[in-house]
C-alpha cells in the first residue's frame, strides 16, 4: 500500500467500473470525514480485436493510476450475465484492470453491484439514473457524470463507506 504523503487521515480512492469497450474510472479523496471529487472519465478501447482492447484497458487504467496516485483501488465484481460470452469478456476486462492496479502496488477491494448501489442510493436495485443523481449530489458536482464514470465514482464511494462502517482503516 502506498503512503499517504504524510497525512494518515487523507486517502485517495480509485473506483473502476469495468467494461470491454468502456471502462469507467472515478477518483475521490477522503479527508477528515469529507469526500471530495478528484477526477472521472472512461478508458475507451480501440476497434481492434479483443486482445487489443484488453491492452487498451490495461494501459488506460495504468495511466490513470500514474496521473492521480491513488492509495486504494476498488472495482465492481462481475455480475451474472444472461450471455456467458459477455460475462467472460467482462471478466477479462476486469482482470486486466485489476492487474494494472496490482502492478502499481495497490491493494484491490471488490464490491458487488448491489452493494455499490445500496451504499450510494440506499437500495440495491437502483437505476443508473439514480446512481448518477446521487453521485452528483454526494460529490457536489455541477453536472451528472456519464453513466460509466458515475458507476466508477459510486464504487469509490462504496469503498469509503464500507471502510468507515466496518472501522477498517482506509
Amino acid at each position: 500500500m502506498r503512503p499517504s504523503n504524510g497525512d494518515s487521515q487523507s486517502r485517495r480512492v480509485l473506483g473502476i467500473d469495468p467494461g470491454s469497450r468502456l471502462t469507467g474510472y472515478g477518483l475521490v479523496d477522503w479527508h477528515g470525514g469529507t469526500l471530495r471529487y478528484v477526477a472521472s472519465g472512461c478508458v475507451r478501447t480501440t476497434r481492434g480485436g479483443f486482445a487489443a482492447r484488453l491492452a487498451d484497458i490495461y494501459r488506460g487504467v495504468g495511466e490513470v493510476i500514474a496521473a492521480h496516485t491513488p492509495h486504494e483501488f476498488a472495482i465492481e465484481e462481475v455480475f451474472l450475465a444472461r450471455n456467458p460470452a459477455s460475462a467472460l469478456k467482462l471478466g477479462q476486462a476486469r482482470g486486466v484492470a485489476i492487474a494494472a492496479g496490482v502492478g502499481a502496488g495497490l491493494n484491490v477491494w471488490e464490491y458487488a453491484s448491489r452493494s455499490v448501489k445500496l451504499a450510494v442510493v440506499g437500495t440495491g436495485r437502483a437505476s443508473k439514473a439514480q446512481v448518477q443523481y446521487m453521485v452528483r449530489t454526494l460529490l457536489d458536482l455541477s453536472a451528472e457524470p456519464t453513466p460509466d464514470a458515475a458507476d466508477a465514482l459510486a464504487v469509490a464511494i462504496c469503498h469509503v463507506n464500507t471502510c468507515q462502517s466496518t472501522s477498517t482503516p482506509l
